[in-house]
């Protein structure tokens, strides 16, 4: 067990009024991962906590070696704690919120809630209070309301108490002698009904808009990695975009697309996304799979890693979970995704050698950057140059020299690699994604 008193200087950043609260990550023999220390749990707990403009008074790592069913700690823990809460301590004042970093069951939050007399969050619940607050679009609130009803529909448990309460009734309102639990969680199903057919409206109309975006035709790069790993501030560098970029987590929820012309003057669209967590509550996976859409349906995928982070291993392997559970190819032989190994200007010379060398060497599918100095970024714009146009189909054709007009179009449209002028006609070599080939077709036709 490791004490941590953190953030007790940071108490005048916080907006006044706010709620202070202390932060427990229990240490879990059966969650132990060899590449994600208790340690760093705590900082992205305290980090989630700091997202919603808690006061974050105390911290501590608490080994678990037996969860209780009832509480999750031990006696002793929970006592010990509760002092705290009270500020019976040194450790801090008097705190009316405690976030437990993990997942709680229905009992164990109201047990808990109980012993300390105040109010418990876990992981999950904290991730849905940052994402309720952060979004603004009209699906990002839909998506947001589902996950929070459906996770509140299994702690009904803790939130009535008068259960022995009865009301009569008939039709829509309530059979005879239904209770208010029953009530409750037949008003929620009722709502995550009507949320899911809204929710299937929002997928219909972004069928319709990747359809509509088809049409362009504009390439699709989407931006992906865990939160806070510097994706808005890349997407901000290479669009010259004013999208919100903070040192925070979640500061993205809701996704952004801007267009951007590549070195070569093709026209791509660079999609900016929520970013991922670890144990994300699966209620959000699946509330925002519309979402995640635009990623599966992305020409090239990249991988945002914040390079410089004790846990950007771990982290890699939390993102390629949740892409591979959307299908995504995500093998280095995959030329439709990469990583960009982002905020190397924080890397030590020695750690900055190793991975430029295997950069040079071609090792994987690995490129470094730097969103907040530019470094390899114009480098990074040619990479996604070449890799959008993998794909492209080769065409050659013969022009007569008064068709300047279907000329102007190839080179507009597509990547003239080769061409020859002599007396007779033109002859043009050009590389055209698959909707400009079928379109020159047609216009040749």
């Amino acid at each position: 067990m490791s004490q941590n008193p953190a953030t007790r200087g940071n108490r005048n950043e916080r907006p006044e009024g706010g709620d202070v609260c202390i932060v427990i990550h229990p240490d879990l023999n059966k969650n132990v991962r060899a590449d994600r220390s208790p340690e760093a749990g705590l900082q992205e707990g305290v980090g989630l906590s700091l997202a919603i403009d808690l006061e974050v008074a105390y911290s501590e790592v608490l080994r678990v070696n037996k969860p209780k069913p009832a509480t999750l700690l031990g006696g002793g823990a929970v006592e010990r704690i509760g002092q705290i809460v009270a500020g019976e301590t040194d450790d801090c004042d008097r705190c009316n919120v405690v976030i437990i970093n993990t997942a709680l069951s229905p009992i164990q939050q109201r047990n808990l809630e109980r012993a300390w007399h105040c109010k418990v969050i876990d992981r999950t619940g904290l991730i849905l209070e940052i994402f309720g607050a952060r979004a603004q679009t009209k699906e990002g609130r839909l998506q947001v309301e589902l996950a929070a009803l459906s996770f509140q529909r299994s702690r009904l448990v803790r939130s009535w108490t008068h259960l022995e309460r009865q009301r009569g009734g008939a039709g829509f309102m309530g059979g005879p002698g239904e209770t208010q639990i029953e009530t409750d969680r037949r008003l929620i199903d009722q709502r995550i009904t009507r949320l899911k057919r809204d929710l299937t409206d929002v997928k219909r109309t972004r069928e319709l808009h990747r359809n509509a975006r088809k049409r362009v035709p504009y390439p699709i790069i989407a931006l992906v990695g865990y939160t806070n790993a510097g994706k808005s501030t890349l997407f901000n560098r290479l669009t010259d975009a004013d999208v919100v970029a903070k040192d925070q987590l979640f500061a993205t929820l809701d996704p952004t697309m801007r267009k951007l012309n590549l070195p070569s003057g093709k026209p791509i669209i660079l999609s900016d996304t929520v970013g991922f967590v670890s144990a994300l509550p699966h209620e959000l996976v699946n509330a925002f799979h519309a979402t995640l859409e635009e990623v599966m349906s992305a020409d090239l995928i990249v991988h945002v890693r914040d390079v410089s982070h004790a846990d950007s291993v771990a982290q890699k392997k939390d993102v390629l979970s949740v892409l591979e559970k959307l299908e995504v190819d995500t093998t280095s032989n995959n030329k439709a995704f990469i990583e960009v190994l982002n905020k190397s200007d924080l890397l030590s010379p020695d750690q900055l050698e190793f991975y430029a060398n295997r950069q040079s060497n071609g090792t994987g599918n690995e490129f470094l950057a730097s969103a907040i100095t530019g470094a390899g970024c114009d480098e990074l714009s040619h990479i996604f140059d070449q890799l959008v146009t993998t794909s492209y189909e080769e065409i050659k054709l013969n022009l007569n020299h008064q068709d300047g007009a279907t000329l102007a179009w190839l080179y507009e449209h597509g990547d003239v690699v080769a061409r020859n002028d002599d007396e007779a006609d033109i002859a043009v070599t050009v590389r055209l994604g698959a909707a400009d080939a079928e379109r020159l077709r047609r216009r040749l036709s």
